[in-house]
């Protein structure tokens, strides 16, 4: 589900914020893309008032992004927050997937912004999840009735992010990690080949390296190996052109490819599983949000069963696991409204 028209893009606001009356620029910052938006926060709404989405590699700076994007309005911000794919430490961020260090104190000089945030991209998505209805979400498990506790999300795109939300007994406090770059862990024969594939060409495999849209195709040119398969006819744009993951994705959804599909079956086994250390790290009692560009994409496959099968498979605690809900976000937007709703949050 795509975001709604900016002339209908007006959102209630369900926390007791601290700051009302005020407009926010906020950015989601991707390798790709950057997305920015100006919201107005007024009488528990929070209504899009401007929103564009820039090429990141045609800019060498944050600061050039936002300036060229502030150009195209005349539009007065209080406040500014963006959310950043990497480690924001003491409000710096040298970007996973771009050649900028952003400095939030240095980017508020610039653009004559009085106060202005990082967070990160994926604490960014758990503050935008209040913000979301509930036809935003597609429910893989129910969990308990009356499910309650801390949460965590986790998505998989350009690369793999996981953030948690602590529950206080009123609301969830969003909290980034870096889960995504901890070492993989094989479960059976198979993975085991995979690790040691990938060991051969990397000097640490991480859960990124696969749960992403360049891990997909790593999976997919190990099973070819380990199969001893050949290239199948019109797969040649794996090794090099276009967009690879897609490819095989594509051609696993429509069934031409049974190696594509068995590739993608994989990746959505180690999701779940994943997802499951997530959900047990964080005793996500309360929740678990699937995120990120991939999911939407290829939803079907997220009802076949596997990707739950991984992700209960926890041994004595798969009574807990059960209990937990499970959503995948299909609005990808959340990423946008966090970053405003994080600055309407804090305090001078």
């Amino acid at each position: 589900m795509q975001g709604l028209g900016l002339a209908q893009d007006i959102i209630a606001i369900s926390i007791p914020y601290w700051k009302h009356n005020v407009n926010i620029l906020a950015g989601d910052i991707g390798g790709t893309n950057t997305q920015l938006a100006i919201f107005r926060v007024e009488h528990k709404q929070l209504k899009t008032l401007h929103e564009s989405t820039l090429l990141s590699a045609d800019h060498d700076s944050l600061a050039s992004a936002v300036q060229c994007f502030l150009q195209q309005s005349d539009l007065p911000c209080d406040r500014a927050c963006f959310g950043v794919a990497g480690p924001v430490i003491n409000q710096q961020c040298q970007a996973t997937n771009l050649p900028w260090f952003i400095d939030a104190t240095e980017l508020s000089d610039i653009l004559g912004i009085g106060q202005t945030w990082l967070i990160n991209d994926l604490e960014a998505n758990a503050w935008g999840i209040p913000a979301l209805d509930k036809d935003d979400f597609l429910t893989l498990q129910e969990g308990a009735p009356d499910a309650s506790g801390n949460a965590c999300i986790i998505s998989a795109g350009t690369g793999l992010g996981e953030a948690g939300l602590y529950w206080d007994g009123m609301r969830h406090h969003p909290f980034a990690t870096e889960g995504g770059h901890t070492d993989f862990a094989p479960r059976n024969t198979l993975e085991f080949a995979l690790l040691e594939h990938l060991q051969q060409q990397h000097d640490r495999v991480s859960w990124e390296r696969l749960l992403s849209g360049p891990g997909l195709v790593e999976i997919y040119h190990f099973l070819r190996h380990y199969r001893n398969n050949m290239e199948p006819a019109g797969l040649k744009e794996i090794t090099g052109r276009g967009d690879p993951a897609a490819m095989v994705s594509r051609q696993a959804m429509d069934g031409r490819c049974p190696l594509c599909r068995e590739a993608l079956d994989l990746f959505v086994s180690l999701y779940g599983t994943e997802a499951g250390n997530l959900a047990l790290k964080q005793m996500a009692t309360g929740g678990v949000y699937i995120g990120g560009g991939i999911a939407p994409k290829i939803l079907p496959k997220f009802s076949e069963g596997m990707f739950l099968d991984a992700f209960n498979a926890k041994g004595r605690m798969t009574p807990l696991m059960h209990s937990m809900p499970v959503k995948v976000i299909l609005n990808d937007r959340a990423a946008l409204y966090g970053p405003a709703l994080y600055a309407a949050a804090q305090t001078p």
